[in-house]
This record gives structure tokens, sequence and C-alpha cells, in this order.
């Protein structure tokens, strides 16, 4: 984007646009234009536009030939109020390419909303963008619907209405149709608004990953210079487009015709790859521009990396590819390869690639990147595809799983992640992915990230990752060892029906320790190993291995075999591939093997694919039982996520979201900038604070009590008091027995209860307790409160991850569920599966349903307390904190006999118009 086309959208928002409206979008066809809203200043460009347009189009959008735009118009077009009336421009480097505007209708909550689109633009889904962004920007100004006069034989228009998602009404008035439609968003409208955003993204990729013609910038005579490495690759992978060097000094390089600058190049370029020194970068941008090039793929180091210089020119490079329509691989990335044989790209810095095969992989890491591909190499694992982002300042992981969820290439993703950019899309596109392609995943950087991502990234903590793998069915490692062992089962073997396993092998050491990790990983034995012995012939083996597959008792197979000396172990390995490339009766189940003690697939377990590579039914081998077990093991609990139901979204009866909104509206209204005190008491008693703590608001006892009262939440009756006499007085009101708690949690929930007083019975044990806990706590109030039933005490809470949203978490109350982490979190909202698991994951939690005959809690009433703190969270999502503690689940049902929440500023959300990060 020029500085002047910045300047002017920093205009916008000082004139009362908001900052967040403006946004890159990607098109139907994969390219990129930039979205703002227009200001006064912005006239000519409309002029301009309208003079680019053809008197077809004039005459659709004005209903006449409207052959020039009057100066009066100019300015009514251009200067917008950015609430009454607002006005998005769609920018194509500097020109605007479509507009898009409502006007208010007087004393109404709708707008009268209009587009045009220049004709050489039209069918990129240009009307599609400027309607949902337009519809954003109108509910943030309270409208709540939109009109549209549109010609009936304006067939295109009419579309981008129809086919948004919304309820349209329409009347026909002489050859012209009046339109009506609310712009809540809808299941429909999401549902569309994401499947274009899918099919723009993957097509955005498959623009990167399917050139028909590619540019080295920098490519160089110096074998020891990045640009001679990138150019030595593309050439001996036998790229199956056009190769074009540009280099200012030479003719040519490795034999290549050279060219000055790629402006120079005579035909057209869709793929740059560049090796410049970063200083270079404005300069090859500039010549990248004019050229027309569709993505670009930058080697160079030296932008984020290095700190806030690289960084602004990093910013500066992604603003300007993205505003002329480019995507943009790295900075200081290693690559990108497409494996397919009709493309053979290899536009990468590594040297050797894996054979074709179908699994994609997605890198951070460009060092690592290389040493990735040599070991998918040495495992016989082929690829499909290969990105390695580096710094990540536009493509990232996010638009890789968006292309392969179409790409009929790809059967299984592999990730290497330090960080992530947009979390909450990614669990969204990984669990929808994760239904038809396993998607396996290291995440590294743990406790810290690369500095070179720290600007494309959000802080997501370990709990929250492991959340999000969860619901997302993200098969997590811990290794790049584990992730290829992972890789090699799901790439050639089919997924398992089922948990039973047996293990035949020609060892009984290694069969009975293969047994135990089998039992260890949660694995259910078919009987004991079954041992063929050290004498056994290669039909002997395979003969075995027939029955253990024929059997219906038997969803997957471990073979471990030690080669005998008389016979080459080479023999058993192609009677073990027989036998398992044609099972009896046709049913192929998962099979690994620990042959030979090799890691990965021996030509003799290969089944060779089209290209020549090991494919589907090719048997994985691992160097030890354990790892081969490991690996099967990650594949059955894919499998047991994949086939379990997912669920439906449930509402409990009786929930109250209006009047709930309204009370948090009026609190924070009234409240908004009260501190926080560390302690948690109320704004009232709240001492001094910083800055940052002033956006939250912790409730009061009243204010918790109103807002879970709208969720079917009733609280066991209490009073705080502040005197022996108010504690008798409402120890009587209330009803023996009671209860007498410290108001201050630090000494309310510590282990050995001093802040607590429980089955007070008589007037005089509230008074002993009284004095006890005065001592305990000289100062503050006391609660009293009726008795709940006894029961098992539980913990439910909602915890904010800032970049990841929602956490609901469930436990067991007491010190060693909190020493040991015995939590399970989901992220809002939950299904009635979720809300199932929630209960009964814990650890601890068979003392819920009668351990050592104890009497069994009430789960349904445990599961709809679950259920209504998830719509809570779901609704009122200023709920940035919430802790149900503890929670008595009795045979009775479930009793709050505690409970705090804290309000704060709405989390980001990963609804709304699409935009790139």
């Amino acid at each position: 984007m020029s500085s002047e086309s910045r300047r002017r959208e920093e205009t916008a928002t000082a004139t009362g646009a908001p900052a967040h409206w403006a946004a890159d979008v990607v098109l139907s066809d994969g390219g990129t234009v930039h979205l703002r809203p227009l200001v006064p200043e912005d006239g000519p460009r409309l002029v301009a536009l309208h003079s680019r347009m053809s008197e077809r189009t004039r005459y659709l959008r004005y209903f006449g030939a409207y052959p020039r735009m009057p100066a009066s118009d100019i300015r009514r077009f251009s200067t917008v109020d950015h609430r009454e009336r607002v006005a998005f421009g769609a920018l194509l480097g500097d020109d605007i390419v479509a507009v898009g505007r409502y006007d208010r209708l007087p004393g109404s909550a709708a707008a009268e909303v209009a587009f045009v689109v220049e004709d050489g633009h039209q069918g990129r889904g240009l009307g599609s963008i400027l309607l949902e962004h337009l519809a954003a920007a109108a509910r943030e100004r309270g409208l709540r619907g939109f009109e549209a006069e549109v010609l009936a034989e304006n067939v295109q228009m009419v579309s981008v209405f129809r086919e948004a998602g919304y309820t349209v009404r329409r009347e026909h008035d002489e050859g012209v149709l009046h339109l009506e439609f609310t712009i809540d968003p809808t299941e429909r409208s999401v549902a569309v608004a994401r499947a274009r955003e899918q099919a723009a993204e993957a097509r955005s990729v498959h623009n990167l990953l399917h050139p028909g013609s590619v540019a080295v910038i920098g490519a160089s005579t110096d074998h020891a210079k990045l640009g001679h490495a990138v150019l030595t690759n593309l050439l001996a992978a036998d790229f199956a487009g056009p190769v074009y060097p540009v280099n200012p000094e030479h003719r040519s390089v490795r034999g290549v015709r050279a060219y000055p600058s790629v402006v120079d190049i005579p035909d057209e370029v869709d793929l740059a790859v560049v090796a410049v020194p970063a200083a270079r970068m404005d300069e090859v941008l500039d010549g990248c521009l004019a050229k027309g090039v569709k993505a670009l793929v930058v080697i160079s180091a030296g932008f984020g990396e290095t700190g806030e210089d690289g960084l602004g020119a990093e910013r500066r490079l992604v603003r300007a590819a993205r505003a002329h329509g480019m995507r943009v691989v790295g900075p200081n990335a290693l690559g990108v390869v497409n494996n397919d044989v009709e493309v053979r790209l290899n536009a990468s810095l590594a040297p050797g690639l894996p054979a074709p095969g179908r699994v994609g992989f997605f890198c951070q890491s460009g060092a690592l990147g290389t040493a990735i591909l040599a070991a998918a190499a040495a495992r016989g694992l082929g690829l499909s595809t290969f990105v390695s982002a580096g710094n990540r300042a536009d493509v990232s992981g996010n638009d890789l799983l968006q292309y392969w969820q179409t790409d009929p290439g790809t059967d299984v993703v592999l990730l290497y992640l330090e960080s992530f950019g947009n979390p909450r899309k990614f669990a969204r596109l990984a669990r929808r992915l994760g239904r038809t392609k396993p998607i396996v995943a290291v995440k590294s950087g743990r406790h810290s990230g690369p500095p070179a991502l720290a600007a494309t990234s959000v802080p997501v903590d370990e709990t929250s990752v492991a959340a999000l793998f969860e619901r997302s069915g993200v098969i997590r490692v811990e290794t790049l060892a584990q992730l290829f062992d992972t890789a090699l089962v799901l790439a050639n073997q089919p997924l398992p029906a089922g948990d039973r396993v047996s293990i035949v092998g020609n060892s009984t050491a290694l069969g009975l320790l293969a047994a135990d990790v089998a039992l260890a990983e949660g694995l259910r034995l078919t009987g004991g190993p079954v041992d063929v012995g050290a004498a056994a012939t290669p039909e002997q083996f395979a003969s075995a291995v027939r029955a253990a597959i024929e059997s219906p008792d038997v969803d997957a197979l471990v073979a471990v075999f030690v080669p005998p000396v008389a016979v080459p172990g080479s023999a058993y390995a192609r009677a073990l591939r027989a036998a398992v490339s044609d099972p009896p009766g046709g049913i192929r189940k998962p099979v690994v093997s620990t042959f030979l003690a090799v890691e990965g697939i021996p030509d003799e377990l290969a089944v060779l694919g089209p290209g020549g590579s090991p494919g589907p039914g090719s048997v994985p081998s691992y160097p030890s039982p354990e790892r081969a077990v490991s690996a099967l093991a990650r594949t059955v609990r894919h499998a047991r996520w994949r086939s379990a139901p997912q669920g439906e979204a449930y509402r409990p009866a009786g929930v109250e979201p209006d009047r709930a909104a309204g009370l948090v509206d009026a609190w924070r209204a009234r409240l908004g900038s009260a501190p926080v005190a560390a302690d948690g008491s109320s704004p009232s008693t709240a001492g001094s604070s910083t800055a940052s703590d002033r956006a939250t608001i912790t409730l009061s006892d009243d204010q918790v009590g109103e807002l879970l009262g709208c969720y079917g939440i009733e609280p066991v009756p209490f009073t705080l008091v502040e005197s022996l006499e108010e504690a008798l007085d409402a120890a009587s009101e209330l009803g023996f027995p009671v209860a007498l708690k410290s108001a201050n949690p630090a000494l309310r929930h510590r282990p050995d209860l001093v802040g607590v007083r429980l089955g007070l019975t008589s007037p005089d044990q509230v008074r002993s307790a009284f004095h006890g806990l005065r001592e305990a706590s000289p100062t503050g109030g006391l609660y009293v409160q009726r008795m709940a039933p006894a029961g098992v005490s539980c913990v439910i809470a909602l915890q904010d991850d800032p970049s990841f949203g929602t956490l609901l978490s469930f436990g067991l109350s007491g010190i060693a569920g909190e020493l040991l982490g015995d939590r399970v979190y989901r992220a809002v909202p939950l299904t009635d599966v979720d809300v199932d698991a929630v209960i009964r994951e814990p650890r601890a939690a068979p003392l819920l349903t009668g351990y050592r005959g104890s009497t069994p809690c009430d789960l349904v009433a445990l599961a709809d307390l679950v259920s209504r703190v998830s719509a809570l969270a779901e609704d009122v999502r200023a709920v940035r904190m919430l802790s149900l503690d503890p929670v008595l689940s009795a045979a009775s049902g479930a009793y709050v006999a505690g409970a705090r929440i804290v309000l704060g500023p709405e989390p980001t959300s990963d609804a709304g118009p699409r935009r790139l990060r």
C-alpha cells in the first residue's frame, strides 16, 4: 500500500471510521484487495473508476446513462460520516476498483445499500465482500436491515443478495426489484461466508503451488548464494513451466537466459522467488507489482527477526503486496514444494526432496525445513506439498489448512508449529479438516517463541493449546520422530475400527514388550502375543498374520520380527506384505512392524504407488516395538475421535440472555472504570490498581446472583454479615444447619479450611464459630450460608485466553486435584457430547459414580449445571472469569455454594466479515 493510501486510511479513522473497518481480503480467484472507508480525498479516484466502467455497468448501477459524475455527486459519494452514511472502497494498487455504500433511511433501523464493481473485476466476489463488511459496519452502528433497488435485469447484483444467506423479501415494480432483508448473522449466512472464505484462501494457495512460470530474483552464479541454490533446485526438479533468472550483471545463470529485472521478462510471471538483501526489497517489490506477479516467496532474511526496523520493512512488504493482489510466503522462508508430477516445483533451498506422496507438510521454521525434508525422505514418507513460512508475515498454516481441505492429492497433514497467528480460526479449520484428513502436529515454543514470529503471533498458554488440539482432533506429538512415526501409519495404513490389537512375531521377548506398551497406551489385547517361533518359515509367519487379520476380534496388528540366521529376512518381509496387501475377506486392517529394525518403509514392505514411491498398503517399520505401538495407539485415538458423535448444540431451558445482556451493559456503564483488587474483592472495597486492571469489573454478590439467575443457576442461600448479632439473625432466618465462611477467599479455600466452619446446628455453635473465624480474620465480612446436602465437592470455572477464547474447566475440589492438575478443559460453546465428557473425564470422576460403595451423585443435574455455565459464557462474552467453587454434587442434585464473576472487554472473535490476519 502506498504512503498516500495509508494516509487516507488514517484520515478515515480520524474522521470517525473505526480502524478495524480497514481490511485485506482474498477474492474468489485467490487475488487480494485492500478494503477501507472512503474519504473526501478519494473523489478523483471515484471519477477514474467511473471513467473505466462500461456504459452497461453505469446503466445497471445508476438506472441511466450517467456519462459524467457531477461535482456534487463526487462530494456526496466521497464524503460520508461513517455512521448514518458509510462507504467502502476496494483498492488494487492505488486504484479503486469497487465501491459499496449504505445510507440510513430516516427514522428507521434500516439503510439503503448499493454497489458498483469495475468491469474487469466483476466475477471475483467483490460484491459479496462489500456486503459482508457493510453489514458488519451497519450492525455496529445499530442498524438491523438493508434495502436495495436493483434493476431486474441486473442478475449479478440480485445474486449477491440472494446467495448471501439472508432471507430476502422481494417486490417487483416496472422492471425494478425492491429487496429487503435483516442483516443479523444467520446460520446460513455464516456458513456461506465461511465456504467462500475457504474457496478463496484455498485458491490463493493453489496459485502459489501451481504457478505457470517462476522468476528467481537474485539468481546468482556464485554457488554460495541463496539465489544460486534456489535456481539449481528449480531446474533439478524439472519444473513444468519456464524459469526466469533475474540478474542485472549476467546474461545467463546456469545456462538459462537471465533478465536485468522482472519487468524485462517478456512473458507473464506467476511466482517470484526473491533472494536479494532486505535493503533491496522495495526496489524488487516495485518491479513485481508493475509486472503483475501473483505470489512471492521471500527467501531473504533481515526482516522481523532482526528487530523493529526489520519488522517495519516486513509490514510494508506485506501491505504493498496485498494491496496489489499478491500473497507472500516468508520472509526468511525455506520455500515451497509441490511434488505433483505435472508441476514438479521445488522453489526452496532444500536440495533433496522426498518422493511424491499424499502427505502435506507445513513448517514455520526455515532452519529445520531442510532436516525435516531429509528425514521424510529417509523414512520413505512421500509428500504432496511442503511450505516453510519463515516469519509467516502473510501466508500461514491456516491458509494451508484451507487448501488441503479440498486438495485431492493430500490425505494426511503434518504441522510443525512454533506459534499461532489466529488460534480461533485454526481450531475451526482443523476441526473441519480433521474429520476427513488426519492432522499431526508438533507444537514447540512452550516457554518462549521465536522473535521472528513475535509480530504475527498471539500468546496461547499450554492449557489452551491442549484444549485447542483436543477439540479439533489434532494428533499432538512431542517430537519430530513421533510426527514421522505417526505419519507413516496414517499415510500407508487404514484407520482402525477399534482398539483391539493382536501381536504376532517370532520372538517372545519382543511380543511381551509390545504387549506391555499396548496396555500402557490404553489398547486392548486380543489374547496374548502369538509367537510362531524362531524356526518358522515365511509361509508360517504369513499364515499367522492372516489368521490375526481375519479374526473379527482384531482391529489392528503389530508384527514383531527378529531375522533368523538360516533364511533371509527379506523373504519374511515379502510374505508379510503379501498377507497384508491381500487380506482374508478383503478387509484391510492397519499393520505396523519392527521388521529388521528398519526405520521407515523398507523396499520389501513397500507397495509402490503411481509415482514409484511407497503408497497405501505399505507396511511401516520401526526400530523398536515401543515406537511401533505408540504410533498405532495415536491412530486408534484419532479414529475414535473421528467416529465419535460430534454432538449437537444444546441450550438448556429457562435461560434469559436478553436480561443478562441488559444487566451486564448497565453494570459496565455504571462501574466501567472501577478497579479490581488483587484479592478479588468487590469494586466498592477494592484498593488501587494499575490502568490495565481498570478494564475489568468484579461483580458483587448480589450481581453474581442476578446474572446466574438469568441462566437458572441458584446459589445456596447466604447472607454477608459483619457482627455476631447479624450472624445469629441470619442463621435463624436461613434455617439450621448453616455454614460460616470468611469473605476472604485466601482463607476460605485453604486446604485446612481455616476460614470455614460447617454443619452448625445451633446458635451456640454459630457463636463459637464466629469467634474462631474472627481470630483467623479479625476484619472483613463473614458469610452465613444454609448447609447444602453432603456431596462430592467440584469446581466449574470459565477461564479466558485472550487469543483463543473462553475455556470451561471441570474438576473435583481439593489440593490433590489442584496439585495434579486433574481438570478437564473444553472450549465453549459445549455440545451435549462435550458436557457428558467434561464430567466423566477427570481421573477422580469415579467418586461421582459410587466409588467403593458410596452413593452415586446426580450426574444429570451436574451436566445441566455445566451446560448452563456454557450457555452463559457463549451469550455474555464480557464474562472473562467465572468460578463456581465449591459445587456440591449429591444424590439429590448439584448445589452451588460459592461463586465469583469478573467482567472485562469482550475478546476478539473469529466471526465477522472475511479478512486476512
